[in-house]
Parts: structure tokens; C-alpha cells; sequence
């Protein structure tokens, strides 16, 4: 074996690398690596030995010669050349399954495919391995069919009828009988389950399971958003009928029961259009230099109660979901807007998490307590924001930022002025907390966010930008201080105690290829980057180059690549941290009515503060795997819904000319983000024919054989709009050319 320390080790070649990590790891087959062990063990003391060792191990999960369980632990794969799992099919044909137990998915070329569906539980026998090529795999039997359901727009022919499925993963319209229509007419956007797949038909058969109404309606596009990803867009008759039988009067035995906290100054911040106010601010001065800030969040669990009608309606949809034009909840509307809703005037149960702070934002004392609140005022962000820069308390970049100002000097306008001293201070104390998480290697994301003016009908009319201000960050920063505090409280255990199973939502440390390549990528803006060292030390890069990045024309761009190199937060009982917001403990606890992770808290908080034992950790593992699998969806569907609103938006621009930014360069072509709009469309590569095109992916370019030209992600372009695509949510632009 190949050893050595200093440079030595950067001798180590490749194929010597292979040998040395093929003879440890069949020396130690049964058990499991860690990195750190393997690099101490092959003495790999030098980073391009690492990097080394890295990229070998990569190859090697390709290779399924090892496995990865945890990430970044390594063992030798023991395998059967058959193996049961589940089927991914995806849009390029390049389907993939993923064993029972983890390890590298296999490759399932669609001839090989068996006709199986995304989700379908299979059978997979592993092909023999082609030199130079990834290991495949051919689906041997469909063993258990996924439930999955296809939306489109139905074309009904004379005896037969067709889907046209916006679904990019199946290549061929579904085939639907005309009896197996349900009233369905031609033109309907409509969903259809498959009944049936012959082996060697071309299309599947399926049967209409709902209609959702005529194409290109607002109503039935936006349902069809929602069923699209498997998002209900009503409540179940019997769930509706349980919420209203919930009286919204509070028991007098109860507020007895709880801290009564009506009489100290409250209020709500939320958007302007928001119904549903599950958080509120208190703020009292209780000595000189002391103020008590409470953080009161709607106790939804005294209303919904565990294994409850809805609370299993709540749980199966995890999250509300925020379409362009509206909200579908989690909680009916009766718990959401009304009874749970700190609606100002009304007194209301809450779960309050209280502070004893200082001028400096420091935590002296705090407590946790079932309360009774009363919001004396609503506040929307824009007020406050007014507020702030009339006293000029506001930061020197937010007066940049888009909107209306208030102009400092002439402080003629005193909105709210009975509750100024009170939002002053705890801006105050916001900007230091925020200080303080970025000095310990908080990620600084501040992307704005497209948002689309609409008429009464759906329309969109015209296009802005939320920007977080100082209004929004101060209800931010003491939301993050409550979960982060309310997450210490149970995880962070004396020595040789273990902590009782909790909710957190935890962030991992980002891939360090994807950083390596990151840093690569924005030197081509003048930007800088360090992909190594401790977390605060690369967070703490990634804060500057981002920073830098803001005067630049790259800044849109720069921010979306970073956001990709960062790992999804998700939902876990194992605790690791949260990495963007160099937090230890973190849980969400101050949005129940909209989240069920947050009540799943709420309940675990409250069990334990009155001496309940540990909860299954298995259970609420899978609790937390399926409330960060729907908020992925809900995600999803937003996006959707707005990239339907964007190609709505410019279908009466078409023949226009618009400048953009390159924002994705792909084999089949090039995405451009207007820059007046923020609206992304294709240039395909087929009109892309002033030349022979390739595409290196490493470069994010696509470069002419011919005459050299280069497209590369960042560069920009003229483009004009060429056709918009409602059904695909697609626009199509091509490169506007210069006039002779």
C-alpha cells in the first residue's frame, strides 16, 4: 500500500488510489467507513490527495462497488443480481430505480422499462456492465403500481379520445375509450388514471377520473396545478363539517389555566393580503435597560386535537400550499382564519415563548408557557417599513430597494405613531441578532421574488418584486430566535444524558464538489470564493462573494447557482444542525396553522414539559420524511403556478424584443431570464442555426464547431419572444438578430 505524508502524498496516482481503497475496503467488508477514517488510514494529509480519494469514491458508488449509509461513510456492497425497489421514470428516458435500503440508483433505459411508472414498486435484474458505460438495469416485473394520476387537456376524436398529458415523464398521450370519458369534452382539461399498458402497445389506456373544466380558464388551471402534483384543491365534506362544529369562545376554566398576557402591547406583522395571523410580538419595558419580548404563536393543538379527523387531513397535506393566486391550507378555513387566527381585538390561546432581553438583543431569561393573548393592531410589512423610515431607523439599502419611501427629513407622515417606541426597539434588537448569526456563519440569501399583479379573473396585469426589507427581518430574526431556543430546550442534554426525540429542521453542510465548482463558476465575474476550510470560514466567503455579487449584472445568476449548491433543509429527529443559519438546534414552532412539523412540536413541547416519556422515534421519522416530501411538492406547485402566470403574461408579447441574462445552458438549449421581468424562456438548440452547436457541461456553455462562437451561462442576450406554450408552461424565444 501506497503511504505517505507531506508531498509524498501527492504522488498517490489514480490507479494506485483504486488499489488502496479496493484493499481496505475488502479487508474491512463488514463494516463501515467514515471519510475522516479512511483518509487517516491511507495517510491522505494534502488536499489534492483528498480530492482524490473523493473523486475515486464517487466512481466507485457508480460503480456499486461500495455504498454510502450515512453520508459521507462508506462500506463494501454486497449484492444480488436481483434486486426490489422502486422506479423513477424521467423526462429524457434516462429512468432510474432505487434499490430497498438506499444505495446508487441504476440506470433503466426505457426499452428496458417494462412500461413501469414513476413510483412503481419493481423488479430490477442488473445488466452486465458495458466498458466505459454506468451499470443498468432491466425491469423484470411490475410488482405493486404506483397511484398515480396524469393531468392534461382531453382531444376527443370520433371514436376514440386522447390526453395530451402536461406529465414530461410519458412520452405518449394516454388512450381513453369514449365510454371511459365521464362527460368529458373535447378541449377539457381533465385527470385520467391508467387502467391498462399492453407490452407492446405504444400508448397507455386510461379512464377520465375527474373533469376540471374548460382549458385556459383560471379556475381550472390552477386546480390543475394541484392535481397535477397530487395537491387537493377542497376539503373533505366531513372535515369541514368537524371544524365547524369547533366553538371559537374560550372556556373561562382555560384562560384560568393559562399566563393571561391580554394586557401587555401586541400585534401582528403579515403581508397584505394574508388571513391567517399565527404569530404575533408582544414588547414591555420592564426596567431601564430590560424589555420582556414575548413571541405568541396560535395554539392550534388545543383546537386540533391528535388522531383527529382533521388532524390526519392536516398531516396527510403537511403544508398549506401559496399559488400565484391563492391559498390552499392545511387547517379548513373556519381554524385558519378564524378561530386559531391572532385577529386583532379578540382574545386568542397561544403557545409563548418570553424573553428577558437587553438593549443589546441579549437573552437574560426566557420561559416557555401556554398564554392568552389579545393583538391590539395588524400590522402589513409596508406600515411598519413606513414607521421605521420616518424615524430614520431603517438600513441605508433599503431606501435602494423598489417601493415607496419615506423620507426621513420630512417626517410629516407618523403612521402608527401610539406603537413607534415599541418597532423601533425590537428593529433594533433584530438588526443586532441578525449581526450576530452572520459573525457565527449564517448564509446570507436575500433573492427577490417574482410576484405577479392579478385581475378578478386571474390575469396578470403586470410584474414586481418582494424584497425583504428591515420590517420583514424583524419578525424574521425573533421567529429564528424562538425555534432556535425552543430546539436547545430539548436537544441540548448534559453529558451522558440523551436527549428525547424531537422535530428539527436541519440543513447539511453543502457538497464540496458542488462548492469547488461554484467557486470555479464565479470567477468568471471578478467574484471570489474560498470552497475549504471550517463552516463559519466558507460561510462566511459565500456572505462576501454573494455581497459582491449585488452590483453586479450577474446578481440574479450568481445567487440562483449558490442557492443550487446548497443542500435542502428538511425535517429529521436526528439532529445535525442547520448549516445556512449556523444554528446547532433548530425547529420550526411559529407557523402551526400553516405547517404540521410545527404542531407536531407544539405537542411534543407540552408533552414533555409536563414529565411525558420519549416519543417512537421511527414514527415521527416518517412523519418527518412525509412533511418534507410535501413541502417539496407544495414547492413544486408554486413554481408551477408561476411559470404558468409568466408564459399568460407575455402571450400578448409575442414578436417582441426583449433583453436577457443566460440563466441555464443545457444540451437541447439555452434558458434566458428577461431582465426587465424576471420571465424565463428556451432557445432551442434547432434555432440555435448560425452554427453546429456542443454543449460542455463543465464550461455551462454551448460553443460553435465552426466559427467559436460561445453562449454561457450569465451572458447577455437579445432574445424575442417566439411562441408561449399555456398547456407546457413553456415560452420559446430565439436570438434576435441584428438589421442589416
Amino acid at each position: 500500500m501506497a503511504k505517505g505524508k507531506g508531498k509524498g502524498a501527492k504522488r498517490v496516482t489514480r490507479k494506485q488510489m483504486v488499489a488502496m481503497l479496493e484493499q481496505l475496503f475488502e479487508r474491512n467488508a463488514q463494516e463501515s467507513l467514515p471519510l475522516k477514517e479512511i483518509f487517516r488510514t491511507l495517510n491522505l494529509n494534502t488536499h489534492p490527495a483528498k480530492m482524490l480519494c473523493m473523486d475515486v469514491l464517487d466512481a466507485m458508488l457508480m460503480d456499486d462497488f461500495i455504498t454510502e449509509k450515512p453520508r459521507y461513510t462508506y462500506a463494501l456492497k454486497q449484492q444480488s443480481q436481483t434486486l426490489e425497489g422502486i422506479f423513477n421514470r424521467k423526462a429524457n428516458g434516462k429512468n432510474t430505480f432505487v434499490p430497498d435500503g438506499g444505495g446508487q440508483p441504476l440506470l433503466v433505459a426505457e426499452r428496458n422499462s417494462q412500461h413501469a411508472m414513476d413510483g412503481d414498486r419493481v423488479r430490477v435484474t442488473m445488466m452486465a456492465r458495458r466498458r466505459n458505460h454506468v451499470r443498468e438495469g432491466m425491469v423484470t416485473e411490475i410488482l405493486q403500481r404506483a397511484d398515480r394520476q396524469f393531468v392534461g387537456r382531453l382531444q376527443v376524436h370520433s371514436d376514440l379520445a386522447y390526453l395530451l398529458t402536461e406529465d414530461r415523464t410519458l412520452a405518449n398521450d394516454i388512450l381513453i375509450p369514449r365510454k371511459q370519458l365521464h362527460g368529458a369534452k373535447d378541449g377539457d382539461k381533465v385527470i385520467v388514471k391508467i387502467t391498462e399498458w399492453p407490452m407492446f402497445a405504444k400508448n397507455p389506456i386510461g379512464r377520465v377520473v375527474e373533469v376540471l373544466g374548460a382549458s385556459g380558464e383560471n379556475e381550472t388551471e390552477m386546480h390543475a396545478i394541484l392535481a397535477e402534483f397530487g395537491l387537493p384543491y377542497s376539503y373533505p365534506q366531513q372535515v369541514e363539517e368537524a371544524a365547524n362544529r369547533i366553538s371559537d369562545e374560550i372556556p373561562e376554566e382555560e384562560i384560568r389555566r393559562r399566563e393571561d398576557m391580554r394586557d401587555v402591547m401586541t400585534f401582528t406583522i403579515d403581508p397584505r393580503d394574508a388571513k391567517d395571523f399565527d404569530d404575533a410580538l408582544s414588547i414591555r419595558k420592564v426596567s431601564t435597560r430590560m424589555w420582556e419580548v414575548g413571541v405568541h404563536i396560535a395554539d392550534v393543538s388545543y383546537y386540533v386535537t391528535e388522531g383527529s379527523i382533521i388532524d390526519k387531513e392536516a398531516q396527510k397535506r403537511g403544508t398549506s400550499v401559496y399559488l400565484v393566486d391563492r391559498t390552499v391550507p392545511m387547517l379548513p378555513e373556519k381554524l385558519c382564519n378564524n378561530v386559531c387566527s391572532l385577529r386583532p381585538d379578540e382574545d386568542k390561546l397561544t403557545y409563548s415563548v418570553v424573553f428577558l432581553m437587553d438593549e443589546e438583543a441579549k437573552v437574560h431569561d426566557w420561559h416557555l408557557a401556554k398564554t392568552v393573548t389579545r393583538s391590539n393592531r395588524r400590522f402589513i410589512y409596508e406600515e411598519v417599513q413606513q414607521v421605521l423610515e420616518a424615524h430614520g431607523e431603517a438600513s441605508p439599502e433599503d431606501y435602494q430597494n423598489p417601493g415607496d419611501h419615506v423620507d426621513p427629513e420630512r417626517p410629516e407622515y407618523e403612521p402608527a405613531e401610539h406603537f413607534a417606541q415599541e418597532l423601533i426597539t425590537l428593529n433594533r434588537m433584530a438588526k443586532k441578532l441578525r449581526q450576530r448569526r452572520f459573525q457565527e456563519g449564517a448564509v446570507d440569501f436575500d433573492r427577490q421574488e417574482t410576484r405577479f399583479d392579478i385581475d378578478e379573473k386571474g390575469k396578470p396585469l403586470g410584474v414586481y418584486f418582494k424584497v425583504a426589507k428591515d420590517a420583514n427581518k424583524l419578525v424574521e430574526e425573533f421567529m429564528l430566535l424562538a425555534n432556535r431556543t425552543v430546539a436547545e430546550s430539548i436537544g441540548k442534554v448534559g453529558k451522558n444524558k440523551t436527549p428525547k426525540v424531537f422535530v428539527y429542521r436541519i440543513h447539511e453542510q453543502p457538497d464540496q464538489n458542488k462548492l469547488m465548482n461554484l467557486s470555479e463558476f464565479v470567477t468568471k465575474f471578478g467574484l471570489r470564493l474560498k470552497p475549504t476550510g471550517s463552516n463559519a470560514e466558507v460561510s462566511q466567503s459565500i456572505n462576501r462573494m454573494l455581497h459582491d455579487a449585488k452590483d453586479t449584472k450577474a446578481r440574479n445568476l450568481v445567487e440562483m447557482v449558490t442557492l443550487k449548491a446548497m443542500m435542502k433543509a428538511k425535517y429529521s429527529t436526528e439532529n445535525i444542525g442547520h448549516y445556512g443559519l449556523a444554528f446547532d438546534y433548530y425547529t420550526h414552532f411559529t407557523s402551526p396553522i400553516r405547517r404540521y412539523p410545527d404542531l407536531m412540536v407544539h405537542r411534543l413541547l407540552f408533552r414533555y414539559a409536563e414529565g411525558g416519556r420519549s416519543v417512537m422515534r421511527r414514527t415521527y421519522e416518517d412523519l418527518c420524511e412525509h412533511a418534507s416530501q410535501m413541502e417539496q411538492t407544495a414547492a413544486l406547485a408554486e413554481r408551477a403556478s408561476i411559470k404558468y402566470k409568466e408564459v399568460e403574461f407575455m402571450q400578448d408579447r409575442i414578436g417582441q424584443e426583449f433583453n436577457g441574462v443566460i440563466s441555464g445552458v443545457t444540451e437541447y438549449g439555452l434558458y434566458v431570464e428577461i431582465t426587465e421581468n424576471k420571465c424565463e424562456g428556451l432557445v432551442p438548440i434547432r434555432d440555435l442555426d448560425d452554427d453546429i452547436y456542443e454543449f460542455d457541461e463543465k464550461q455551462y456553455c454551448l460553443w460553435g464547431r465552426r466559427h467559436h462562437h460561445r453562449y454561457s451561462l450569465g451572458d447577455e442576450v437579445r432574445i424575442k419572444i417566439a411562441s408561449a406554450n399555456l398547456d407546457r408552461k413553456q415560452l420559446n424565444f430565439t436570438i434576435a438578430r441584428e438589421q442589416n
